[in-house]
């Protein structure tokens, strides 16, 4: 194991290359594992929604060593204890959910970096450093961990641009179904207004000079935010796929 650096994936959402990724929920590493041959340029693994712990999220990295897709996690939710023990298992890539405010967004930052640039707790010898085998690590990791946050609420699209202005924040992110739900449209991402919120949030991020990212396992909607300037849009989901094809395979033989 070697340490990333660079880390490539954070160049790249940096300089606005259009990454396309998809969502790891099944907490698998064989499912993880064909994901990353598949060759997307990010796999989210996530700690939210699925049933996803540090035990179960250290095979999945395991897996997916020397995969071309870069590892994004997301916590279950914006705490700095669980943010450190993210990065000590060696995660480099960070999407926060439900992030309101511009303090929030600090907080997250701060949570991903050693004093003084942050608040990371410090351990000589974890996963992320191959256990003490890297010397550089401590005075390069900083400049190599991602920070997206998702903008999921009216609050959030309130405060978009004091969040996009945080320095080391480095994507917007929107939650689609969480967004939708706010604003009283539970269940309809796809509404004229939420439609609207969402090409304003990615407008105040490129205003920034932000990237800005979706979930779009739809195909026509992920190409349709891909037109209006998202650049790092998950077009699936392990979950998602495996649930299409097997009933799919199933209505071949029983219908």
């Amino acid at each position: 194991m070697t340490a990333i650096y660079p880390n490539l994936f954070r160049q790249k959402l940096l300089q606005g290359d259009t990454l396309i990724g998809c969502w790891c929920a099944l907490a698998n590493p064989t499912s993880a594992e064909v994901l990353g041959l598949a060759g997307f340029d990010w796999l989210l693994l996530d700690g939210e929604h699925a049933p996803n712990d540090i035990t179960t999220f250290v095979p999945q990295l395991m897996a997916l060593k020397g995969s071309p897709s870069a590892a994004v996690v997301r916590p279950p939710y914006n705490e700095p204890v669980i943010i450190k023990r993210l990065l000590d298992i060696g995660f480099y890539n960070f999407l926060i959910p439900f992030v309101e405010t511009a303090e929030q967004a600090r907080n997250a930052v701060a949570a991903t970096r050693y004093p003084p640039a942050g608040i990371r707790g410090v351990s000589v010898s974890h996963r992320s450093n191959n256990y003490g085998l890297v010397p550089e690590y401590f005075t390069s990791i900083n400049d190599n961990i991602a920070v997206m946050v998702q903008i999921e609420s009216q609050p959030g699209i309130d405060n978009v641009d004091e969040i996009a202005a945080v320095d080391g924040i480095d994507g917007l992110f929107v939650g689609p179904s969480d967004l939708a739900a706010t604003l009283g449209y539970l269940g309809q991402a796809n509404h004229p207004e939420v439609q609207a919120a969402i090409r304003h949030i990615f407008d105040r991020a490129r205003a920034h000079g932000k990237p800005s990212g979706i979930l779009a396992p739809v195909e026509a909607d992920a190409r349709r935010y891909l037109e209006m300037g998202a650049t790092f849009v998950a077009v699936g989901s392990d979950l998602g796929i495996f649930r299409a094809a097997t009933v799919a395979l199933c209505d071949r033989f029983k219908k």
